[in-house]
């Protein structure tokens, strides 16, 4: 099967959209505030390779650093006057107060974030992290709160709401190498071939996330499939092993479910990129999910 790399531009040009929405993935680059090595009173992990502060050692010390995102609004930003905001750092902020510490904000990106606990850079992460067989095997999540999933984002004159009755004479934009390729290639094997061969498409899928944000800010689109496939999600990360934290990470997401605190954070922070009709179905409140 032939196949052709489709990128993001390409979905612009397929659909006729003027100008891109600022689209959120699981990434991000740059350092505004950063840990350097190891925290001091680190404690090894039964391997040997993994470093870690427990939570007594983190009250202690009375600063609790969390890896975060400081470019990617409304996830994880730096803003003009210097301060981390968006929706992770939210969450963030609120452990720290539970915890009675300050939090030190460590810029991470996709690639090292891993890293970054392993190694002792960070105690928790909290940059769009979503939960992965392969990545659980090397750190440990906590309770979930928020979903991903994939979703489809058509213009209005032609919105698609189910793939399966799919014209094969239409295309199906996906960028080379997404979730939604590898989905699509293996429940819709047909449209995954029009779409990798033709980028003049009449629908795009990818994250919901992305989709749902690009719809809300260019007009004349609409997300005729905001879930497609299994759901995931987004959830904490500690250091494998690294058990008082986690076990303290997963109380304090349930007890904030008493206040709905993840509802109020989304419309904080991520209602503006998504509007209020997603909410529920993007918000996990007390590590439960519908799935």
């Amino acid at each position: 099967m032939k196949t052709n790399k489709i990128t993001r531009r390409s979905f612009l040009l397929g659909l006729g959209a003027v100008s891109a929405a600022a689209v959120l993935t699981a990434c991000g680059s740059s350092s505004s505030t950063a840990a350097s090595g190891a925290a001091s009173g680190s404690t090894a992990s039964a391997g040997g390779d993994t470093v870690y502060r427990t939570l007594d050692e983190i009250k202690a010390d009375g600063t609790v650093n969390i890896g975060v995102f400081s470019d990617k609004n409304p996830f994880g930003y730096v803003d003009e006057n210097g301060e981390y905001q968006g929706y992770d750092v939210y969450f963030a902020n609120r452990l720290g107060e539970d915890l009675g510490v300050e939090v030190n904000f460590v810029s991470t990106e996709a690639a090292n974030r891993i890293e970054y606990l392993q190694t002792g850079k960070v105690d928790i992460i909290l940059a769009n992290f979503t939960v992965t067989p392969e990545r659980a095997e090397e750190v440990d999540f906590a309770l979930p709160y928020m979903n991903v999933a994939l979703g489809v984002i058509s213009p209005d004159s032609n919105v698609i709401t189910s793939l399966d009755n799919w014209n094969a004479d239409d295309q199906m934009i996906v960028i080379s190498g997404t979730t939604a390729e590898t989905y699509l290639v293996k429940n819709y094997p047909d449209t995954a071939q029009n779409a990798m061969e033709n980028g003049n498409g009449v629908a795009w899928a990818n994250d919901n996330t992305e989709v749902i944000a690009f719809a809300k800010q260019n007009p004349g689109y609409t997300v005729g499939i905001p879930s497609l496939g299994s759901q995931d999600t987004i959830a904490p990360a500690v250091s494998k092993g690294n058990t008082t934290l986690l076990d303290w990470i997963n109380d304090e997401i349930k007890s904030l479910a008493d206040e709905q605190f993840f509802h109020k954070d989304y419309e904080e922070t991520l209602v503006d990129t998504y509007g209020i009709d997603y909410e529920d179905e993007l918000v996990v409140e007390g590590g439960v999910t519908n799935a």
